[in-house]
């Protein structure tokens, strides 16, 4: 009894683990890839009575329709997996303080698509991203205020609007990154997500050493 109150208090629903550790960090790269529908990654599994959210059952509703849009578009996973989209869900993930997992896992899918990215492209981009997300576990918040505060959107948005994302990548929903950001809406008077001119660091979340201890390169977050 002791046991199952300590873990209904700790996980206390579905989904994953609110802070952008590994589930909400790759949620997002795969939104600002372009391969999930704009939206999608940040909002909660289940609504406060513990049924699942309305805004999941319409996710699953939209990507059905995404799905056979794609397959009259032609469009296909590799048409959207490009060099410059994996460059955008490293610098979302940057901007957001991610997981040192995402590196992992985003080389992976870069190595299947036969597109050259390395570990040197993280260090690149992170010179240039500046430290947007005041979110767990380094900062303040978790990835359902992300969601409030206007979500992957804003997030993409204040990117392009620094000149450091690529607009004319395309998404799922056949329309570019870019044309998706237009639409982002930002909550007033938010703190999540720091304005342009007031990052929480002047560059990304993570950082890639190397040394005599790692001379193929390591992560630090």
């Amino acid at each position: 009894k002791e046991f199952n109150e300590i873990e209904s208090r700790s996980c206390p629903g579905c989904g994953a683990c609110g802070g952008m550790y590994t589930a909400n960090t790759m949620a997002s790269a795969i939104e600002a890839l372009g391969m999930s529908l704009p939206g999608s990654a940040a909002h909660s599994a289940v609504d406060r009575k513990n049924q699942i959210s309305k805004k999941k059952q319409n996710d699953c509703k939209k990507t059905v329709a995404a799905l056979f849009s794609l397959l009259e578009s032609g469009i296909r996973a590799r048409d959207i997996l490009t060099f410059p989209a994996f460059e955008n869900a490293i610098t979302v993930v940057l901007a957001l303080g991610g997981s040192t997992n995402a590196v992992l896992h985003l080389l992976s899918v870069a190595h299947e698509m036969g597109i050259p990215l390395s570990i040197d492209d993280f260090d690149r981009v992170s010179a240039k991203t500046p430290l947007l997300g005041d979110l767990k576990p380094g900062g303040r918040f978790v990835a359902t205020d992300l969601y409030q505060a206007g979500g992957i959107r804003l997030v993409v948005k204040r990117l392009l609007d620094a000149k450091i994302l690529n607009a004319d990548c395309v998404t799922v929903t056949g329309k570019t990154i870019g044309e998706e950001a237009k639409t982002a809406k930002e909550t007033p008077n938010q703190k999540v997500v720091r304005p342009l001119n007031d990052p929480l660091k002047p560059t990304g979340g993570l950082v890639i050493l190397k040394g005599n201890l790692a001379p193929d390169g390591c992560v630090l977050k």
